[in-house]
């Protein structure tokens, strides 16, 4: 498992995928908390770096997966309204 450094409080668990090596999964929302206060970024900065230098790369199988935890609702509501819709 691959680590995103400087991120370990940023840490949900793993998560096991079929046939595949299990990966650390993170939380995006505390990633950029600490890219803020850390690092002293706004939240634009933040997202910014984020987005290009930690989403953006590939470092093979272990690859750590990032999880918004913030738009659950949004998927939710996605979810409920393709089930309506069917």
């Amino acid at each position: 498992m691959l680590q995103a450094d400087g991120f370990d409080e940023a840490i949900l668990g793993t998560a096991k995928r079929c046939g595949q090596t299990d990966i650390i999964a993170y939380d995006v929302a505390k990633i950029i908390d600490i890219l803020m206060t850390r690092d002293g970024m706004d939240y634009d900065e933040a997202i910014e770096y984020f987005e290009f230098n930690i989403l953006g790369g590939w470092h093979g199988e272990g690859t750590p997966c990032f999880v918004f935890t913030d738009e659950k609702e949004d998927i939710l509501d996605e979810i409920n309204w393709n089930q309506e819709s069917n």
